[in-house]
């Protein structure tokens, strides 16, 4: 192998060339670990089934676009219901609004699949329905969107109120139980944008990667911020949002 000749001043470093024979070799036995990746992964998801459920009460309140609804309302219908508890600064602008549940909701759009297996998914927003309602409109996500906030506490029992989680309910008829919930990275199982950037060479450029000396890294707007989810101090999204002459104003 030899290393690739890339001269131009402050380029990032380079993998080594091979021929396709040394590179298929190469990828070959990193497939085996691939493979029994998703074999574990297969094997997590079966445990995950197998969990024991905890009831929630069904009545409890939420704030939906004709004003209060119950949690059994918000599974339209369906026998299954995931909820995304999304972070919210209430009295900031679009701006100041939480960089990781803008990346997280702008990756789940499609629901029709997950319909077609009978589970709707929504946003249970941690904030005023009003003020984010208006975000969510100016993100233009066409999701379902309720406020948790009249019954937040108990929604999240036993967990920190505040911060992103993923959760899972299912039904039996008028009675409701939570089945499975995750947090921080967890939530990466909504992500696309990161799955597909742990397939390249450079990955996701992130501060704790483990990578070879002179790979790219960037760093957040904060000095400890692992995650560039933000650019010129908005979230990376907004900006076509502005360019295409949406109001970000998320005052009544």
């Amino acid at each position: 192998m030899h290393t690739a000749d890339d001269t131009r001043e402050g380029a990032p470093a380079l993998p080594p060339v091979a021929d396709r024979a040394a590179f298929q070799a190469r990828l070959d036995e990193l497939r085996i670990r691939e493979k029994a990746h998703t074999r574990e992964g297969d094997a997590i998801a079966a445990a995950r089934r197998r969990l024991p459920m905890v009831e929630v009460a069904a009545d409890l309140e939420l704030t939906g676009p004709d004003g209060p609804v119950t949690l059994l309302d918000a599974f339209e219908g369906r026998r299954q219901l995931i909820a995304y508890y999304y972070m919210w600064h209430e009295g900031h602008d679009a701006a100041g609004q939480c960089d990781g549940c803008t990346w997280i909701g702008s990756q789940v759009q499609e629901l029709s699949y997950l319909h077609s297996r009978d589970i709707t998914y929504a946003v249970f927003c941690q904030g005023p329905y009003g003020e984010s309602r208006r975000y969510r409109d100016f993100m233009g996500w066409q999701v379902p969107w309720y406020s948790a906030l009249p019954s937040q506490r108990e929604l999240l029992v036993g967990r920190r109120a505040g911060m992103m989680h993923l959760v899972c309910y299912l039904r039996d008829g008028d009675r409701v139980y939570e089945t499975y919930w995750t947090t921080w990275r967890g939530v990466e199982v909504m992500d696309y944008s990161y799955a597909l950037m742990d397939l390249t060479a450079y990955g996701r450029q992130e501060l704790w990667e483990d990578s070879p000396d002179g790979w790219p890294r960037r760093r957040g707007e904060v000095p400890d911020e692992h995650i560039r989810l933000r650019s010129d101090g908005r979230p990376i999204p907004h900006w076509s949002r502005i360019e295409a002459g949406r109001s970000d104003d998320l005052t009544p």
